[in-house]
């Protein structure tokens, strides 16, 4: 009565659990009234008349105790049902043993229980002993014990064996296969069957037709919140059925997942089936220290079914697989919810990769990370394609719909007559990249040093990207149908995209991106263009500029605006080409040769314009000095682009052909300084020409003192003095530093040669003499600088006190143009050649002609070769003799023939040989010497000998023989056929010397012979200067016409 009281109580208390079931099976009221009453009457009767038989396995064991001295055991098996037991064979010396008995029981008590215990069997004399005085003399290996009404169907099942009190020592689980057939039940499903079509229906109840198809996740927390399948009632009916007929929880939670499984797209499905399986895997996985069963072992013995539920699994994993590689499709980004399933459903693959890797022990099964990247490629590889093709309209909902296009569907896609779509194409990418890093990477982080989902997808994008946009490059450069402008637009779009999304990532941080390189033709076109507009723009510039005068951009600017407004279009252009960023050495090192083409050819036609009209600003004050500066602001500008360009780092080509223009815009700023202060050349003879007459009224010949040197040089100095401050005052205002050095290296220049000229070195005044000095001056590449100053209206040379004032005059002029630093360098006026041809020159003047013409013997060791050619050779003998006593040298010259004389003439030849000694104190002494005469031969002989005495004072190395071939004339000056000159230094060793000479038309001379020759002309009242210069100065006659 009391069991019966409590299934009143029950029914009263809990009726929506048995409504539930009613509804769930479509059973009607009285049917299930009827179901009701008779299973009241089975539970009333209870086990009176229950029977079953009970088939046990027993299979194996693992991990068992070692009691053994030997380390191991020697396991059998006891089986006990109610009161009947069976034992197994001993398996001697093994831990892990394997029995495979069967056994067979009668049970009639549905209390009753199945004792199985493992023994380690024992035969040595202390067992035997111990079996006197104990029922069991084997030492205790472990237990388990299974309730007989949890019995159903049949069952493979490892179970842990456990301790029989706290002191058993127990480890390791044994293997039993029960067969379990109840009397009056034979055709009834076994339990577990039972339960799992329990479990489906009331799960396909709650979810179909209660809750529309969605699945109703109970909210429970806690660590066992796993256990929870359904609301109370529903979850009360599980429970019960698994308690009463010992389903066991794992089996149960199986169940479970094998029927969300049907769901996992459904909101929290994924996050709960991922967390059964994570506690499934922690079921079969786990291993202790007293269990050492195998994880796929365990799981083989599972009820569920092992193949059932690997292939629930692989179908699971598959479809999972379906839906990721549609992730933007299946978990929208704007959906947190479908974000968060999203996270639980790599959870969940996660988990079965861990299953597989764990519970099944394969090998190497897909790792959860790379099947997730695979998935997430496969949706990216189908998004971009589908905003490929869908790019016009997919656009036009991103922009404002004010902006929107109607464009006819045949041209929204690529098209080689405009560009419009490719900018369109990298905004769509960008908001997928986007979205991928700001919604999707922070949801799919568990795999973070495997997985980024902004970096996958802006990888991806760029490489699908990267193939089209090649390829649609290619076939634009064979048209061409765009403006440049609008290519090296979508670059720069290109560029910051490849910036912002690509660069950084691993698979490109080493790498050098080809996009560059896809638009080279077009940059390389553009520069083309851009040239044009450099060479319209300096143009104008310099016309605007003319027009203003070429006045300075400012009080402190020295240059004019042409050469801003040049640069700053310079500037402009190469900024563009440095905003490319261009990444490819290749592609860069192009332009960079291209933009160099370009400076080049601008500067040079700027230079040239300015080259061109500089000779009619002379005449003003300040334009020349500012045309200057322009110049040299093109070369400092010119250096600090090339440094902008890369510097050292530039391609070598490139940087070749800016040195050069660095090079030719400084020979261009070195002629327009030379024109510039060429133009002062008039004025500044002036000043020397009032100097020079300054000068020639200071007397006398015996040398000034210091204090009134002083005083003359300031009083010669004075009108040059005064141009010279009034205009470098003015340069140094308004000249660049580097242009005023180089005005004030030319007006230098110029002041120290027109003093030399006009003053220290006037030419001869004979015309005999004047043409003799320009025949000189023909080899040594000087007639024009002779020429210049040839012509004066007298003659003269300098006197002591000149001289000395001119010592004066030139630290002056020097000081003044060094200016305290501000000027010219004083090691460049110092190393001057000009001032040292002067300084030479007033050295000489001061010099005795015996010395001066010692000086010349002694440096001109050239005279007798000419570039142009022979007219002819003479043979002549010369010896040498220095008397013991006297110390006096006796020169014996034999003239023995000459040959091959070069000559025409109308008249009788009559050639002969004038022999002149050269050198110093022969004033007193014979100088010249001349053969007779011979009858038209131009090969005559002579064989006649003369003898010179030379003085005692120096040595014959100082001194020369001069011989010249005349062809003798009556009554007027005999003709000069040709000439040459011996140098007693060659025979000093030898003693004496016969040999052929070439003769040559006149006689060779450097700058000081011809500075000697100049200073000795000036020497008109000394006979022994007169005839030297006549000597030196003789040049071959000219020839009659036969």
């Amino acid at each position: 009565m009391a069991m019966k009281e409590r299934m009143k109580i029950r029914e009263r208390n809990r009726p929506e659990v048995f409504e539930m079931i009613q509804e769930m099976f479509l059973i009607s009221k009285d049917d299930f009234l009827q179901h009701l009453k008779s299973a009241k009457q089975i539970v009333l009767e209870g086990t009176s008349k229950w029977s079953a038989k009970i088939t046990i396995t027993v299979l194996c064991a693992q991990g068992l105790q070692a009691k053994d001295k030997t380390g191991s055991s020697d396991p059998y098996v006891t089986v006990q049902v109610g009161k009947t037991k069976r034992r197994t064979k001993t398996i001697f010396g093994n831990l892990n043993p394997v029995w495979d008995e069967k056994f067979h029981f009668e049970c009639h008590n549905s209390t009753d229980r199945i004792k199985v215990r493992v023994w380690d069997e024992d035969d040595d004399i202390k067992s035997r002993v111990k079996q006197h005085f104990k029922k069991e003399s084997d030492d205790f290996l472990g237990q388990t014990i299974v309730e007989v009404r949890t019995l159903s169907g049949e069952m493979d099942v490892w179970y842990n064996l456990e301790k029989r009190t706290d002191k058993s020592a127990v480890s390791g689980a044994i293997r039993l296969k029960i067969s379990v057939e109840m009397k009056g039940e034979e055709k009834v499903a076994p339990y577990h069957v039972q339960y799992t079509c329990l479990h489906e229906n009331l799960f396909h109840y709650l979810t179909e037709v209660k809750n529309g198809g969605v699945v109703k996740i109970p909210e429970v927390k806690g660590d066992e919140a796993w256990k929870v399948y359904f609301e109370d009632a529903a979850q009360e009916i599980v429970d019960e059925f698994a308690m009463r007929y010992g389903v066991e929880f794992i089996y149960q939670a199986m169940t479970h997942f094998s029927c969300l499984s049907s769901k996992y797209m459904c909101s929290g499905v994924p996050a709960v089936m991922s967390t059964l399986l994570a506690n499934i895997n922690a079921y079969y996985a786990r291993t202790t220290a007293t269990t050492n069963v195998s994880a796929s072992d365990r799981f083989a013995a599972s009820n569920f079914g092992r193949e059932k539920f690997v292939k629930l699994l692989d179908q699971l994993h598959n479809s999972l697989r379906i839906d990721l590689s549609k992730y933007r499709d299946n978990f929208p980004a704007s959906n947190p919810e479908r974000l968060q399933d999203l996270k639980s459903t790599v959870d969940l693959l996660t988990s079965i990769t861990f299953f597989r890797m764990k519970v099944q022990e394969l090998q190497s099964p897909p790792r959860a990370s790379m099947v997730v990247k695979d998935c997430v490629r496969a949706c990216l590889d189908s998004t971009y394609k589908y905003i490929f093709d869908n790019c016009h309209d997919l656009f036009n909902q991103v922009v404002d719909q004010t902006k929107k296009q109607d464009v006819p569907r045949e041209e929204q896609g690529p098209s080689i007559k405009n560009l419009d779509f490719w900018p369109n194409m990298i905004t769509l990418m960008v908001t997928v990249i986007d979205e991928d890093r700001t919604a999707y990477t922070p949801v799919l982080n568990q795999f973070p040093q495997e997985l980024n989902m902004g970096k996958v997808s802006a990888e991806i994008m760029w490489n699908l990207f990267a193939l089209d946009m090649k390829y649609a490059m290619e076939e634009h450069e064979k048209q061409r149908l765009c403006k440049s402008t609008e290519y090296m637009n979508l670059h720069f779009k290109v560029k910051w995209f490849y910036n912002e999304y690509v660069r950084d990532l691993p698979a490109f941080k080493d790498t050098v991106p080809e996009y560059s390189l896809w638009f080279e033709a077009f940059v390389i076109q553009w520069l083309d263009e851009n040239e044009d507009v450099s060479m319209e723009f300096l143009h104008g510039a310099l016309e605007r500029d003319k027009k203003d005068g070429f006045q300075p951009t400012s009080e402190h600017a020295l240059f004019s605006c042409s050469v801003v407004d040049v640069f700053t279009q310079l500037n402009q252009s190469f900024e563009i080409i440095k905003k490319l960023e261009c990444p490819n050495p290749q592609a860069l090192a192009h332009f960079m040769r291209r933009f160099a083409n370009t400076i080049n050819k601008v500067l040079l036609q700027y230079a040239a314009i300015i080259s061109k009209y500089f000779g009619a600003y002379l005449s003003k004050e300040k334009l020349p000095c500012i045309l200057m500066n322009n110049i040299q602001q093109l070369r400092v500008q010119l250096e600090k682009m090339f440094e902008s360009m890369g510097g050292k780092e530039l391609d070598p080509e490139a940087s070749s052909l800016l040195k050069e223009l660095q090079i030719k815009l400084n020979a261009v700023l070195d002629e327009l300084s030379i024109v510039f202060g060429a133009s002062f050349q008039p004025v500044i003879e002036d000043c020397v020409k009032q100097m020079n007459q300054e000068l020639s009224q200071m007397k006398g010949n015996g040398a000034a003192n210091k204090s009134n040197a002083a005083m003359d040089a300031e009083t010669a100095l004075r009108p040059l003095m005064d141009l010279l401050d009034k205009n470098l005052t003015l340069f140094a205002k308004i000249c660049e530093k580097t242009v005023l050095k180089r005005v004030l290296k030319e007006l230098w220049k110029l002041v120290l040669n027109t003093i030399e000229k006009q003053i220290v070195l006037p030419p001869l005044i004979d015309q005999t003499g004047t043409q003799l000095i320009f025949s000189a001056a023909k080899d040594l590449g000087q007639l024009s600088k002779l020429k210049e100053h040839v012509i004066r209206e007298e003659a003269r040379s300098l006197t002591p006190r000149q001289c000395a004032v001119m010592e004066v005059v030139l630290p002056t002029i020097k000081q003044y143009f060094h200016a305290g630093g501000n000027g010219l360098k004083k090691a460049f006026l110092e190393k001057s050649p000009d001032l040292q041809s002067l300084r030479y020159a007033l050295s000489l003047y001061t010099q005795t002609t015996d010395a001066l013409i010692k000086k010349y013997t002694c440096t001109q060791h050239s005279q007798g070769q000419s570039s142009n050619g022979s007219v002819g050779e003479i043979s002549v003998q010369v010896d040498l003799l220095t008397h013991p006593g006297t110390g006096e040298h006796k020169v014996t010259v034999k003239i023995v023939a000459v040959n091959d004389l070069t000559w025409q003439t109308n008249t009788m030849f009559r050639p002969f040989v004038e022999v002149n000694a050269v050198g110093p104190n022969l004033n007193d002494k014979r100088r010249r010497f001349g053969t007779k005469t011979k009858s038209n031969t131009w090969s005559p002989k002579y064989n006649e000998t003369f003898q010179f005495i030379l003085s005692n004072e120096d040595g014959p190395e100082v001194y020369e023989l001069h011989l010249a071939v005349k062809d003798y004339c009556f009554a007027r000056e005999d003709r000069i056929i040709g000439m040459t000159v011996i140098q007693l230094k060659d025979l000093v060793e030898k003693g004496s010397c016969a040999s052929w000479y070439p003769l040559v038309k006149n006689i060779s001379m450097d700058e000081t012979g011809l500075t000697i020759l100049r200073i000795l002309s000036q020497r008109t009242n000394d006979e022994v200067a007169k005839e030297f210069v006549r000597l030196k100065s003789d040049s071959r006659s000219a020839e009659e016409t036969v």
